[in-house]
């Protein structure tokens, strides 16, 4: 439901869970330039200001792909897990489940592990900092081999003690979950969790695959699924969460504003629906922010932002005590004077 008298409580207080959101795709741009450096990598200076509008599909994966090229020692991986955790706390996240491509640095640098471990130490150390509390999903990439998915369930399997909870695919929706699908059978025999990206650039096939195929307990994205109406109906019975994503869509083209994002009417059809930012630093828009944009887009008023916060929470795979905790803090936020 919407409203036209909208409420002014600050949304950097509003106690947020933050489902998807890509740990390489957070990095402040002034630490990359640093990181870079010390690397031998130069960070263009129109970046380093703050971004750009992305002018292609192709310059989003040029940009993954500098982070990427600048991340190579344990110093690094440690720092921006950090700087996550404290960014993150500043716009009133709570909790966290963050997406990292662990095999892929790992393989990259010759060291499975080491990225991985340092990741899960820098945010350690961010969580006792910042009384923020996180998890990991480790992602694949739908382009990359079977092999290296299975490396990745490994390293999930090896760190679950330190705080990874699942795993997923990502990436180009346009090759097939398929392929992977054994992996995701063991996955689950394992106890994890799994996430996969689905329904963003291809249509709500790519969902009933992630679902039907990929074992999926969550949907990331899942914006195309008002384009069947039967898996409309089957995820809002089976209660299956969508992690979406309103800005990034528009930033990359899956939707032609704001105004005109699905977020409504997927709320509207009594689906599961979440509220996350995928990649903030790349299109500068942090959790907070994101939860004004849609306010503003489509005149929410502070109960159905509280209504955001609380799916995210429920959506999460926090502990119970976590979850119970969180309500509260939301339920104490619609208190205060708006």
């Amino acid at each position: 439901m919407t409203s036209t008298s909208v409420a002014t409580r600050d949304l950097r207080a509003l106690p947020k869970a933050h489902l998807h959101v890509h740990l390489e795709s957070t990095v402040r741009w002034p630490t990359l330039a640093e990181i870079g450096a010390a690397n031998g990598v130069e960070i263009p200076a129109h970046l380093v200001d703050g971004g750009h509008a992305f002018e292609s599909f192709a310059d989003f994966f040029a940009q993954n792909d500098l982070v990427r090229s600048c991340l190579r020692r344990p110093a690094d991986f440690r720092r921006i897990a950090y700087e996550f955790c404290e960014d993150e706390a500043a716009n009133g996240t709570r909790y966290a489940e963050v997406s990292f491509t662990a095999a892929g640095h790992g393989e990259r640098l010759g060291d499975l592990d080491m990225p991985l471990v340092s990741v899960l130490e820098g945010l350690a150390a961010g969580q006792e900092a910042f009384g923020i509390e996180c998890r990991v999903l480790l992602d694949h990439s739908r382009r990359r081999s079977v092999e290296r998915a299975w490396r990745t369930l490994e390293l999930a399997e090896r760190h679950t003690g330190a705080g990874v909870v699942g795993i997923g695919v990502a990436g180009d929706e346009a090759h097939p979950v398929e392929p992977f699908a054994e992996v995701f059978v063991a996955a689950r025999k394992a106890g994890l969790h799994i996430v996969h990206h689905a329904g963003e650039a291809c249509g709500p096939e790519s969902i009933r695959a992630a679902l039907d195929i990929g074992g999926a307990e969550r949907i990331g994205h899942g914006i195309r699924i008002l384009d069947d109406e039967a898996l409309v109906a089957e995820v809002r019975e089976r209660r299956i969460p969508l992690e979406v994503c309103p800005s990034s869509n528009v930033a990359l083209g899956f939707a032609a504003s704001l105004r005109a994002h699905p977020l409504e009417r997927m709320r509207a059809a009594g689906l599961f629906v979440t509220l996350s930012t995928d990649i903030p630093s790349m299109i500068n828009v942090s959790l907070a922010r994101e939860y004004e944009l849609v306010r503003d887009a489509f005149g929410y008023d502070d109960e159905v932002l509280a209504e955001l916060a609380r799916a995210g929470v429920d959506a999460s795979f926090a502990p119970d005590g976590t979850k119970a905790r969180l309500r509260a803090e939301i339920d104490d936020w619609l208190t205060q004077d708006a």
